[in-house]
């Protein structure tokens, strides 16, 4: 089956989990602030829900969009659940799946093609829906590169409880620093969003602590990242944002560039810095973000 032509990285800051399977949540995450809200048919949802929570899902991805956030449903990685999880989600309104547990390429491809048909069948643009992968073991460290180079892929991020599990460690910055690099090393050479900060997802009761988090998953490169707490949005989205002064001197970078490119000259001087190709491709980074 054909595959879709990639698109440019979204620019999602705050991706937060909604249980599929509770209502009050679902009905007041639209108020939450994010830019994302993933309807969890995976780990928030018991067995015995699952099936409930897959027979209200075109109406959850209705609700949770409301007031702008992109709708996306976490998938189960079980084959069974996976099929059934697929049928129920890929309809109208719904921009991206979550997928967990993703170890090498193959997997990705059969995902991508499963949701190519589903389209296909129910008149949805071809690539309309796209693909968060979650690498959660160590058997995928091997094949980053190949499984972030699917096309219908639009992020990566750790999965860091999953994998600190896996390793038989606890999800610290310490044990998180190596595999959260990995990823995002992947992801910037495949071209899409990185997600993430390098810490346990749930530690976000301190979050004075967490905003130093975030602002430092900022510095290594990520653009945003999941949550699970409806409290880490607005740290997100600030954090994964640019600052006034960043915005300010984003301007003025790209201003001198010009006047430079008028006078023939590749690099100049800005704040006692000099100033060539690559801190303008920052400079224009930061200013697509504010636009957002």
């Amino acid at each position: 089956m054909s595959t879709p032509t990639p698109e440019p990285a979204p620019r999602w800051r705050s991706l937060l989990f909604v249980p599929a399977h509770v209502p009050r949540f679902i009905d007041g995450a639209h108020k939450r602030g994010a830019d994302g809200l993933v309807l969890d048919l995976e780990d928030a949802v018991p067995a015995g829900e699952k099936a409930g929570a897959r027979d209200r899902l075109a109406d959850a991805i209705r609700a949770v969009s409301r007031d702008g956030a992109v709708a996306m449903v976490r998938v189960n990685h079980g084959l069974r659940d996976l099929v059934r999880d697929l049928e129920a989600a890929v309809v109208p309104g719904l921009t991206a799946l979550v997928v967990p547990k993703v170890e090498h390429a193959g997997y990705v491809a059969e995902v991508a093609d499963a949701v190519a048909g589903i389209e296909a069948e129910r008149g949805m643009l071809h690539g309309s829906v796209r693909l968060v992968l979650q690498v959660e073991t160590p058997a995928a460290f091997p094949h980053l590169d190949a499984i972030a180079s699917h096309p219908r892929i639009a992020a990566m991020t750790l999965g860091p409880e999953d994998y600190a599990a896996a390793m038989g460690g606890v999800p610290d910055p310490d044990t998180l620093l190596v595999p959260s690099f990995a990823v995002l090393r992947a992801a910037r050479a495949a071209g899409v969003l990185p997600l993430g900060f390098i810490d346990s997802i749930g530690a976000y009761r301190d979050l004075d602590a967490f905003r130093a988090t975030v602002e430092r998953a900022r510095r290594f490169g990520f653009r945003g990242s999941l949550a699970v707490h409806p409290a880490q949005v607005a740290i997100l989205n600030e954090g994964f944002g640019p600052t006034a002064a960043e915005i300010d001197w984003a301007r003025r970078v790209v201003a001198g560039n010009i006047a430079a490119q008028v006078e023939g000259r590749g690099a100049f001087e800005l704040d006692g810095r000099m100033i060539d190709a690559p801190v303008v491709r920052r400079a224009a980074d930061i200013l697509a973000s504010a636009s957002t």
